[in-house]
C-alpha cells in the first residue's frame, strides 16, 4: 500500500527530512500589504524582518480554503492509495476544519489535527511517515496520531515582544515593561492552544539554558529518540547553549537544529528558540 504523508508548511521540517520522507508541504499564505505570498516559496523570515525593519506592517497569515485543499487532494488521491494530512492546531488556525471539508470527497484521504505548531505540528509528521513507512495502515496510523498529539511538549523562549505587541498578542504596557526588565516569557503549547509559561529574567543565552534544563527536568518521562531546536532566527552563541543545555539534561538520538518558517516567525519575529520534544 503507498501512502502519502502530507501537511502544511506550519511543521517547519527541514528540507532534508521532507525529502526523505518524501512528504508533500502546503504552503501557507503570508500577506505583506496587498500581496499574498507561499510561505517557504514566496518569502521566507528574513523577508518579513526586513519588511518591518523598514517601517512596514507586521505580515499576517492565511489558512488553506477548502477549494486549495480539494485541490491537492484530488491530485494525491488518485496517484495513491491513501493520503495522510496533518494540520496546524485547529485552534490556530481554519486549516484543520477546511481540510476535513475538502477530504469528504474523498474516501481515501485521511486529515489528522496535529494540536500543535512548529515543529511540535513536525514531530506528529514526522510520526506518520515512520508508520507510513513501517507499513502500518491508515486507520491505524490516524488513530496512532491522535493519541500521539497528547505527548508532544512544544514551547517557545523570546527575547524581545515587538511583533507580539505590533500584532496585537500583547499591550504596549506590557512589552515595555517586560523589555525594561529584561524578562523572556517562555510560550507553551497546551491543549493545542498557547499560554504564557515561566518568565525569565537576564541575559538571553543564561535564560535559552535555564529554560532547556526546566523543560527537561525528568527525562525519565521523557522519549529520547529525538528533539527538536528551533529558532526563528537567534544568534549562534543562543543556538550552542540551547544544545548544551539538552545534552547535559538527557542523551537524545537525534538534536536537529531548524528555522522556523514565515508563520510562527511572522507572530513571534526574530529571537525565538524553542525545544520540542516528547514525552512518553
Amino acid at each position: 500500500m503507498t501512502i502519502k504523508i502530507t501537511a502544511d508548511s506550519t511543521c517547519d521540517l527541514s528540507a532534508e527530512q521532507i525529502k526523505r520522507h518524501d512528504i508533500g508541504i502546503f504552503p501557507m499564505s503570508i500577506n505583506m500589504g496587498e500581496r499574498s505570498l507561499r510561505d517557504g516559496l514566496d518569502i521566507t523570515p528574513d523577508d518579513i524582518y526586513a519588511h518591518v525593519d523598514a517601517g512596514g506592517d507586521i505580515c499576517t497569515t492565511s489558512a488553506l480554503n477548502i477549494a486549495d485543499y480539494t485541490d491537492r487532494f484530488a491530485a494525491l488521491s488518485g496517484a495513491y492509495d491513501a493520503v495522510i494530512h496533518i494540520n496546524i492546531s485547529a485552534e490556530f488556525s481554519s486549516c484543520y476544519q477546511n481540510a476535513v471539508l475538502a477530504a469528504q470527497e474523498f474516501p481515501n484521504v485521511y486529515v489528522v489535527d496535529s494540536r500543535n505548531l512548529s515543529t511540535g505540528h513536525g514531530h506528529v509528521v514526522l510520526r506518520a511517515a515512520e508508520l507510513a513507512e513501517a507499513g502500518m495502515a491508515p486507520e491505524d496510523i490516524v488513530r496512532e496520531l491522535n493519541a500521539f498529539t497528547a505527548k508532544v511538549d512544544a514551547s517557545f523562549i523570546l527575547s524581545r515582544l515587538d511583533y507580539m505587541k505590533k500584532g496585537g498578542r500583547c499591550s504596549s504596557v506590557v512589552a515595555l515593561g517586560a523589555n525594561l526588565l529584561h524578562l523572556r516569557p517562555c510560550i507553551e503549547v497546551v491543549g493545542g492552544k498557547m499560554q504564557v509559561g515561566k518568565k525569565y529574567r537576564g541575559a538571553y543565552d543564561k535564560c535559552v539554558e535555564q529554560y532547556v534544563h526546566d523543560r527537561l527536568a525528568h527525562p525519565e518521562a521523557l522519549e529520547l529518540s529525538r528533539i527538536f531546536i528551533t529558532h526563528s532566527g537567534v544568534p549562534d552563541s543562543a543556538i550552542e547553549a540551547a544544545h548544551r543545555a539538552v545534552e547535559a539534561c538527557a542523551s537524545f538520538q537525534d538534536i536537529p537544529i531548524t528555522r522556523a518558517g514565515c508563520t510562527v516567525s511572522s507572530h513571534c519575529g526574530p529571537g525565538t528558540l524553542g525545544i520540542l520534544f516528547i514525552r512518553k
